[in-house]
């Protein structure tokens, strides 16, 4: 190009690809300056001039202000630093715009209230120390006295919640109502109760740690005869329900009679709790693991065949 050359506003927004009014202003703002005029008086530009407003344009699409894209231009300031600050400023913009669009989605998919609303925005913008201070307190409301032995460590960790730095729109929606489970007064003290069952269970039984999941036993147990579509009613149902009974009275170190078929109905309604299954597949979501199978179908068809048949004991003995 020929260093002598020099360019009308009109013919610098044609190679720059800006308009005419946009080379006017940066113009007119001092972030290119005309190198002489027209015999008429009109701006002419060096070609210099596309270089600059080339890399003004590119700095203005990646979102800088005027007065920054100047020093930069006038290699006042580092590109690179420059850079490093607005990525920065980016990533805070990228996080806060996730966690609002969690909320909202939230609120669409729940039909949440206005209260409800403000709670999950508050419980999302929790800071670090804050979460951890909710979850600390929630599991300490479900898990100290009988759940305090050390040999309820492992239980207490595959409950705990533990959101990325990063976490990605689903998660932070995972979270807010995690969080708004685990201050449900009802829930912590239903998780409270069944810690203390599980206790007394491993009391009972004379273990040392506690037994394999509860409900994860009864859906090996039960699944095949929900698969093959057994009525729970039926008779083909009473093996199932003489294995259940035995798992139950081994885990609690007393006869199948029933009182303990009675305590084994109590305890299947107890764990078929829909906000527990909730609460698993939250956690899941937050922790990045494979989402649970839910135990809810296993649970019902169990305590439905355990029912019946207290039911009909109890009419064989006239009550």
């Amino acid at each position: 190009m020929d260093g002598d050359t020099l360019y009308s506003i009109g013919e610098l927004a044609r190679r720059t690809g800006l308009t005419v009014k946009a080379v006017r202003f940066y113009s007119d703002r001092g972030i290119v300056t005309p190198a002489g005029r027209s015999p008429a008086g009109y701006r002419r530009y060096g070609p210099d001039a596309v270089a600059r407003l080339d890399l003004v344009r590119t700095l203005r699409e990646l979102g800088l202000d005027l007065r920054t894209i100047r020093k930069v231009a006038d290699r006042e300031l580092p590109l690179p630093e420059v850079a490093a600050a607005h990525a920065e400023a980016l990533a805070v913009q990228i996080r806060v715009l996730r966690l609002r669009h969690a909320v909202l989605t939230a609120v669409a998919e729940r039909r949440l209230t206005p209260e409800e609303t403000d709670l999950m925005h508050r419980l999302a913008q929790l800071s670090e120390a804050e979460r951890r201070r909710l979850v600390g307190d929630f599991l300490d409301a479900v898990f100290d006295g009988p759940g305090a032995d050390p040999a309820f460590a492992g239980v207490r960790r595959s409950m705990t919640p533990e959101l990325p730095d990063e976490p990605e729109a689903e998660q932070t929606r995972a979270w807010a109502e995690w969080a708004e489970l685990a201050l449900d007064p009802g829930f912590r003290s239903d998780l409270r109760r069944m810690t203390e069952d599980l206790a007394a269970e491993r009391a009972r039984g004379g273990g040392t740690v506690p037994g394999r999941d509860f409900a994860a036993t009864v859906r090996d147990l039960v699944a095949p005869a929900l698969a093959a579509g057994v009525d729970p009613a039926s008779h083909h149902a009473d093996p199932v329900v003489t294995a259940l009974a035995a798992h139950y009275a081994r885990v609690c170190g007393g006869p199948d009679d029933a009182g303990l078929r009675r305590r084994l109905l109590l305890r299947l309604e107890s764990v078929n709790d829909p906000r527990r299954d909730r609460y698993l597949r939250l956690l899941a979501v937050i922790n990045g693991w494979p989402a649970p199978e839910s135990p809810a179908p296993v649970l019902d068809w169990s305590a439905e065949a355990v029912r019946v048949r207290l039911r009909l004991r109890c009419a064989g003995d006239g009550r």
